[in-house]
């Protein structure tokens, strides 16, 4: 049936086909289609100039077994339902609560996990005109509006979430560029607020509101130059993570209010950000089309990944697939209670953090570690990517103890560095272990750079660097717009791709695709942007494409016909949205149940892979 229908549609178009199932070394990943989570009447919502669609999700702990929730906006409209996930079929014609805005969008929220209940939950709703609104959705109360005449901020709120561990603070972002702590018993007073002076850096200042009487703002954040995107608390609530339209990650200790350090995007602004379940490493993605690995305890770029065609909506780790093995193995799996003393053993002590790991790794070469940490990111290029990042590149000088599955390593540093370390195993030869492929190492000092991880062994160690960076093309991922300086882009290849003209799949002018050699002084497009693009290139803020091993992803799928805009990892299953307000449920392997039986009979028209 379906190959007919392609036939019938010319055969041509499979590349913008959607899939609907897609295979990891864990297994295969499957689209229900019944637990679609939409508006009630599943029409396609118009996208134009609305704001994206987010997902939030929180656990009620109800009788029932069933307690989880999920809250999304599509355009004016904001939904609260019960997410039935894996186990039955979404029910969109009864929400508990719905609620239409006039005037503004919803364009970000937040639930309080510690004070949720299966009879209230506090949600934080930010709106496209900079007020922060408290509803109930249970209840179906609005208990509270924030900056209501827009004296604190009359900009677009990028973000909001809870404060970790607090009940009452929140933490709001906005297209201005300024964040402010809210307290929920707080007001926010009748005049605009007056602010002084309590901390200032290098493109950062922090001020308390002055008044007789304790109103909100408790802390105005100037941050960097243009609108800050997106920030996120580390696991242990110590630390935040900002992003900017300015090209900057920095990453502020919270509570002492300092800069603890700062990384520049390859280009462009920086859209999305994330911490790894233990808060070693920070990955951030934006309008370079890259997703960026930085250390949080070496304050540099380990990593860059390279697999999306435009800009990069979200990153988020997969804390389930991740996994730190030492003599025993201790993986993110099993159930919540499990996974919270994990947790805390693993994310809240960061005095026993790589260096322990490290000299434990020197001292007893019986006892490995093995580490992979798995993420995953959406784009505007409506493609969905799952990455690995392993002890090859975490640890670069130390010797492997096993190869890793599709990490390509490109470093152009000396021979002896243990970061040339090459692992080129086939998609096809994994197997269930988490934690990698347990196959012998493939010529594990060699300094050649595979061209594609469906290479076979041979080919990959016996071809030079030099033939390979003469390789045009890159088997269609980077076309001859790049300049020089990236040209190494071209050793890389996706398995999965197929030769195609670069600049018809590109859908954003100012990507990865389009930098020619004449524009590195254009390579910011804020005029109001301080720091010199060209001086920052080069730099520990922002490394050449050359200096640091580019990832290629595990995956790289068409998921949906708009620009996603959510991604989200749930123990049984992946969560994706869509601009045009489809939010999909994907099952983790093994984890269908009973909708497997059911979604066989309405398969959608989707190409399997």
């Amino acid at each position: 049936m379906l190959i007919s229908k392609m036939a019938a549609e010319g055969g041509g178009k499979e590349m913008n086909e959607i899939k609907t199932q897609f295979t990891t070394r864990e297994g295969v990943y499957k689209l229900l289609t019944h637990s679609e989570y939409s508006r009630p009447n599943r029409v396609p919502f118009n996208s134009q100039g609305s704001n994206p669609v987010k997902v939030s999700f929180v656990n009620v702990n109800d009788q029932s077994g069933n307690g989880d929730r999920i809250c999304f906006n599509v355009g004016r409209e904001l939904y609260f339902y019960i997410y039935k996930g894996v186990r039955k079929a979404a029910d969109l014609s009864k929400p508990i609560d719905k609620r239409i805005y006039k005037g503004t969008q919803p364009t970000c929220h937040d639930f309080n996990h510690l004070t949720a209940t299966a009879e209230s939950v506090s949600l934080l709703v930010g709106f496209s005109a900079g007020q922060v609104q408290l509803i109930d959705p249970i209840k179906k109360e609005t208990s509270k509006l924030f900056n209501e005449e827009r004296l604190i901020d009359k900009s677009r709120v990028t973000c909001v979430k809870w404060v970790p561990g607090s009940e009452s603070l929140f933490l709001v972002s906005h297209a201005s560029g300024s964040m402010y702590l809210y307290n929920v018993e707080h007001t926010c007073g009748t005049t605009a607020p007056h602010y002084q002076l309590l901390k200032q850096g290098e493109n950062y200042s922090v001020h308390t509101c002055k008044s007789k009487s304790t109103r909100n703002p408790l802390l105005k954040w100037t941050v960097g130059e243009g609108a800050l995107n997106e920030f996120a608390f580390s696991p242990d609530g110590k630390f935040l993570a900002c992003v900017s339209q300015d090209g900057f990650l920095r990453v502020f200790n919270f509570d002492a209010v300092e800069l603890h350090g700062t990384m520049k995007s390859y280009f462009g602004g920086l859209l999305c950000v994330c911490w790894s379940p233990d808060g070693k490493y920070i990955v951030a993605g934006g309008e370079d089309d890259l997703v960026t690995v930085w250390s949080f305890l070496d304050c540099r770029v380990i990593a860059r990944g390279h697999g999306h065609k435009s800009w990069v909506s979200v990153v988020a780790f997969d804390h389930y697939t991740t996994s730190v093995e030492e003599s025993d193995p201790m993986e993110f799996s099993g159930s919540d209670e499990d996974f919270q003393d994990q947790m805390i053993h693993f994310g809240r002590d960061r005095a026993n953090s790589t260096q322990s790991r490290l000299s434990k790794r020197n001292s007893t070469d019986s006892r490995p570690v093995s580490v992979t940490y798995r993420f995953g990111s959406v784009g505007q290029d409506t493609q969905l990517c799952l990455w690995d990042l392993t002890e090859d590149i975490l640890f670069p000088h130390l010797p492997l103890s096993r190869t890793r599955t599709h990490t390509n390593v490109m470093n152009a540093t000396s021979p002896h560095a243990g970061a040339t370390i090459i692992t080129n195993t086939s998609s096809n030869a994994t197997n269930g272990n988490n934690s990698g492929a347990n196959t012998p190492a493939v010529n594990s000092l060699s300094t050649a750079l595979p061209r594609s991880n469906s290479l076979p062994h041979a080919a990959a160690t016996t071809a030079t660097a030099n033939n390979t960076n003469k390789a045009g093309g890159g088997g269609g991922i980077v076309d001859s717009a790049i300049a020089t300086g990236v040209s190494k882009f071209a050793t890389l290849s996706l398995h999965d791709r197929k030769e195609r003209h670069h600049e018809k799949d590109h859908k954003r002018n100012h990507s990865m695709g389009h930098i020619s050699s004449k524009s590195s002084d254009k390579l910011n497009l804020l005029t109001k942007t301080k720091s010199d693009p060209a001086k920052t290139l080069g730099t520990l803020l922002c490394p050449r494409m050359e200096d640091v091993p580019l990832l290629e992803p595990l995956i790289c799928k068409k998921i949906a016909h708009e620009r996603l805009t959510v991604l989200i990892f749930l123990e049984d299953c992946l969560v994706t949205a869509c601009q045009e307000g489809f939010i999909c449920t994907w099952a983790r392997p093994g984890k269908v149940g009973l909708l497997s039986s059911q979604n066989q009979a309405s398969s959608p028209s989707g190409t399997v892979v």
